[in-house]
């Protein structure tokens, strides 16, 4: 049995209650699991009847396992007897748990806002007229000899800015060495600012084989607070430099990047490449700017718990990024000088924007009667298949219910963002 309570600002109060019999049967079950670890003087482990456990430690010492066992089915089935579409985790409280009496919990959760549209048709289109220069082509020609570029052995001059060199190391403040202040033939590029403060540029001018002294400052905010913001000196030995020497810029150069046979013809195909780029950057910014005016002029309630919850999530994607390049979350905290508290504040706004954004979406493609058909969904997993150089079949086995549902959803706000772009008007 359950009930619900509108709480106001998209909250609401679910009350369930857990008949006697089948809590009785949660408690049961829990016993059957944690039996074998059950001792009481006189039994062997594992060999306690139940009657003998309640009389020595009194049946309350299963009401927290027990509600873990039933309540999850429970607050799922007055969900759906409910229609209620949450988004959040529930806050719980246990009300009553009385010998014999129906179990009383109380949830608190958010539910998906009421949206009132602002106007999302005859929006003004804000979209400057897509330009490719002879500046943007020579741009892109500068990046594909950057990437061809060769490295070559420097011996007849002195560290130049965006060299890299290979050197040895030995940091001390106030005369005493510190743990990670030392390496031996490590390869550093000039100006790519990874060392601290100005160490890079005090290499500039000193030649291979030439031991110098640099000093430098540590940041106050450093991740090692025992160094952050003091003085500190490196001994530092050049072993060698190189230099990135980059092709010439001709017909030859077009060859053997391309498919074509002179750099006038590669010049060409790399305008129509940026064009298409510049379009789809434009197109992009041009949705954004829609519905950023459509968000503005639409109002919802949104939950805290919402907003919290989808910060969460956020949080939870970066820290699998993190994972990725082989660094936790508590590394990462530590090395930037932030704390949870502070990640949470910082992703909020960008939360509270993304849910809106979406909200709204799904109000206009709700309006407009906009659906992803079974068709647009089996589009998508073929994209996706293509994508992963996977077999369409293995994509479907590989995915649950739940990322079908993200890719209609997906699905629908792409659609709403079009019929946006398709009423503005210029």
């Amino acid at each position: 049995m359950s009930k619900v309570e509108n709480l106001g600002g998209s909250m609401v109060k679910l009350t369930l209650e857990i008949s006697p019999e089948k809590f009785e049967n949660a408690i049961r079950t829990v016993y059957n699991k944690q039996k074998k670890q059950i001792s009481i003087p006189g039994f062997r482990k594992g060999k306690v009847p139940y009657q003998m456990v309640v009389r020595a430690y009194g049946k309350e010492v299963f009401y927290e396992d027990a509600l873990n066992e039933v309540l999850p089915d429970e607050y799922q089935q007055a969900v759906e007897e409910n229609n209620l579409d949450v988004m959040s985790r529930p806050n719980v409280n246990v009300d009553r748990i009385d010998e014999g009496q129906p179990v009383v919990v109380t949830c608190e959760v958010a539910i998906k806002p009421e949206v009132t549209l602002g106007e999302y048709k005859g929006l003004k289109k804000d979209q400057a007229p897509v330009e490719v220069t002879e500046d943007d082509v020579k741009e892109e020609l500068d990046r594909v000899a950057k990437r061809n570029a060769r490295t070559i052995e420097i011996t007849d001059r002195a560290v130049e800015d965006g060299d890299n060199v290979n050197i040895d190391y030995a940091g001390t403040i106030d005369g005493k060495a510190f743990d990670g202040g030392t390496a031996q033939g490590y390869d550093l590029k000039i100006g790519s600012h990874s060392f601290i403060d100005n160490f890079e540029e005090q290499l500039i001018g000193h030649s291979i084989g030439e031991e110098l002294d640099v000093n430098v400052t540590f940041p106050e905010n450093y991740h090692a607070a025992d160094l952050a913001g003091k003085p500190a000196v490196f001994g530092v030995k050049i072993n060698s430099i190189k230099a990135e020497e980059l092709p010439e810029i001709d017909d030859e150069f077009a060859k053997d990047v391309s498919e074509f046979d002179t750099l006038e013809e590669y010049k060409e195909d790399l305008k129509k490449t940026i064009t298409e780029r510049k379009q789809k950057q434009a197109e992009s910014e041009l949705k954004n700017k829609l519905l950023d005016q459509v968000v503005s002029a639409s109002t919802m309630d949104m939950p805290k718990a919402m907003v919290d919850e989808q910060c969460d999530q956020m949080i939870n994607e970066y820290a699998q990024t993190l994972r990725y390049q082989g660094m936790d979350m508590n590394q990462y905290m530590k090395y930037t000088g932030t704390t949870m508290e502070s990640l949470v504040a910082s992703v909020r706004p960008e939360a509270e924007k993304r849910l809106k954004e979406n909200l709204v979406l799904e109000a206009i493609a709700k309006a407009e009667g906009v659906e992803a058909s079974d068709e647009d969904v089996e589009k998508e997993l073929e994209n996706m298949a293509k994508m992963y150089g996977m077999e369409l079949d293995q994509i479907k086995n590989a995915i649950g219910e739940s990322e079908i549902k993200n890719i209609k959803a997906n699905l629908l706000n792409t659609k709403a963002l079009d019929l946006l772009v398709a009423n503005a008007v210029d």
